[in-house]
């Protein structure tokens, strides 16, 4: 075996910002547990840094840990974050290797291709990490961004992985911290990922190219067997779309019973198949589907064609309805595109009252880097910060309205949410008045930061 390396993962922070969710959702760093588990079955000494929960800053870790690697990976909203831990470590010890992953590596590798970066894996192939530490030929290893004697960088091909060969994620930060990871009320809530990518091929979403854009799918007998080994009351399926393939969410719901699995459930799924499968999501919510979180996007039929959805909005409506009745929390979220105009926030707004809607998450339309969407709006570009790429900013010009108008309408649908949220009982675990100030000073400001 190799030297025992120390290794140091981090999860960057979301943002500098009040505005990060941090004490409403937290992820559970799963891809970093994974890759703990991948390294220490090598002898490797392992450490785990999440920005979300700790107190102290990244390169401060860095210099605690003093580690041979540091491993980064996060998403678009993060990148320069990623980036500052990557150059943080080189300034720490130049001798430290320094490595990318995640999701907005696999699109936007070239983005990170700096100087005080060593590799960039654009593969959801952990195992690579392996081959760069041990000391491998690293040509024609598909998957991997590296530098070659010259110092220029080698971008070898995209490669598929089967999340089959995945390890069991050592949990070990997770229950060291019982007071994070939640998703709204759900408390402790553990990450599980039984695919990779999406099915489904909606044209302003980077997920479904994840992977190469294949589907990869493990069994889900093993998914349950890994539930019942989780000491967490809440389970957050994070596939891109769980809701999809009709037997093998049958054969879930049969499991979970069969084996008297008691805990609550949060998934995605789409509003197409919950309003063509009613029995079956009746017997998800008696095993314990608590959160069902769906793109509904839109409330007409041609934004929803535009989007390349292949649902309607007759579909959303019945899958509201069936959820509500079963007991079932929806969780509607919403495009607020850029060609909206007052009247298209005012309209949303009633929707969402006349169907019952309690639950609801809007998003910016973002064109995300990488996709084709970037290219088509590059002339509407308004910001270039990776950070303003979290769904909160507008990025683009809007089409039919002026910037601080559309945030003014922005705001003020955000405070009728909170405030229809606030009277329905929904989320009271949150201060409803601070975030309330907020959006009413935002409304009022002449200008954005750029860091906010």
């Amino acid at each position: 075996m190799n030297k025992a390396l120390t290794f140091l993962l981090i999860h960057p922070e979301i943002s500098r910002t009040k505005y990060n969710f941090v004490g409403i959702i937290e992820n559970e760093c799963l891809e970093l547990e994974y890759i703990c588990a991948m390294l220490k079955s090598e002898g490797h000494n392992v450490f785990i840094y999440d920005g979300q929960v700790e107190k102290r800053s990244a390169a401060s870790a860095i210099r605690a840990y003093d580690p041979d690697a540091v491993y980064v990976c996060g998403r678009t909203r993060q990148e320069n974050f990623m980036l500052e831990y990557c150059s943080a470590a080189k300034k720490h010890n130049p001798d430290i290797i320094t490595i990318i992953g995640g999701l907005h590596a696999q699109l936007s590798y070239m983005r990170m291709q700096k100087e005080y970066v060593d590799y960039i894996l654009t593969s959801f192939d952990i195992f690579l990490i392996n081959k760069i530490v041990g000391g491998e030929d690293l040509e024609g290893v598909d998957g991997l961004c590296y530098k070659d004697m010259r110092g220029e960088w080698i971008s070898n091909p995209l490669k598929q992985f089967d999340i089959k060969l995945l390890p069991r994620p050592d949990r070990s930060y997770f229950y060291e911290h019982p007071n994070n990871y939640r998703y709204l009320e759900l408390e402790h809530a553990a990450w599980v990922r039984s695919a990779y990518s999406c099915p489904y091929r909606c044209n302003f979403c980077e997920r479904n190219r994840m992977n190469g854009g294949v589907y990869s799918y493990r069994e889900i007998d093993d998914v349950v067997d890994e539930i019942a080994q989780i000491d967490s009351d809440n389970i957050y399926i994070v596939d891109d779309d769980f809701l999809y393939n009709e037997k093998r969410v049958e054969r879930f719901a049969d499991l979970i019973k069969e084996r008297g699995i008691h805990k609550k459930y949060i998934c995605y799924g789409r509003s197409d198949f919950i309003s063509e499968h009613e029995e079956l999501m009746k017997r998800l919510a008696d095993i314990g589907l608590y959160y069902v979180l769906v793109g509904l996007e839109a409330i007409g039929d041609s934004y929803l064609n535009s989007y390349g959805k292949k649902s309607d909005v007759a579909c959303n409506i019945r899958s509201i309805d069936i959820c509500n009745r079963l007991g079932i929390n929806i969780m509607g979220m919403f495009i607020l595109d850029p060609d909206f105009t007052g009247k298209d926030f005012r309209r949303l707004y009633k929707w969402i009252k006349e169907h019952d809607l309690k639950h609801v998450a809007t998003s910016i339309f973002t064109p995300e880097m990488g996709l084709e969407n970037y290219s088509r709006y590059k002339d509407r570009l308004i910001s270039d910060n990776p950070s303003h790429y979290d769904y909160l900013h507008l990025v683009i010009r809007p089409g039919k309205i002026g910037v601080r108008l559309f945030y003014f309408h922005y705001y003020v649908l955000l405070i009728k949410l909170f405030l229809k949220a606030k009277r329905e009982g929904v989320y009271d675990f949150i201060d409803y008045g601070d975030y309330i100030r907020s959006f009413i000073s935002n409304i009022f400001r002449k200008r954005r930061n750029d860091d906010e």
